[in-house]
């Protein structure tokens, strides 16, 4: 079946699915390596991707992968759009208060 994604956001997709798949990783080279295989030279894609995962995931348990990203060409400034996300509300049904 024919993915009915523009093909730059399922590439963005398939670049988050590999940081999210890795995400607790201690070594965040062989990762690296890999999102940059699957960007296929689309180094803008893949600054955008890394930078926003980076962002919106860093925590102590993803500390190695998202300073990786944050390493790679042009991912810095997207962290600032990460970390903005990460600061929107949840969507969801209000939960009624007592």
């Amino acid at each position: 079946m024919r993915s009915p994604l523009d093909p730059d956001a399922l590439l963005d997709v398939t670049l988050s699915a590999i940081c999210a798949r890795n995400q607790y990783t201690r070594d965040a080279a062989p990762v690296i390596t890999e999102l940059i295989a699957a960007a296929g030279g689309r180094d803008d894609i893949l600054a955008r991707a890394a930078g926003i995962w980076a962002g919106y995931f860093d925590a102590a348990e993803t500390r190695a992968l998202a300073t990786a990203l944050r390493a790679l060409p042009g991912a810095e400034r997207w962290v600032t759009e990460g970390r903005r996300r990460r600061g929107i509300p949840r969507h969801g049904a209000p939960i009624p208060r007592p």
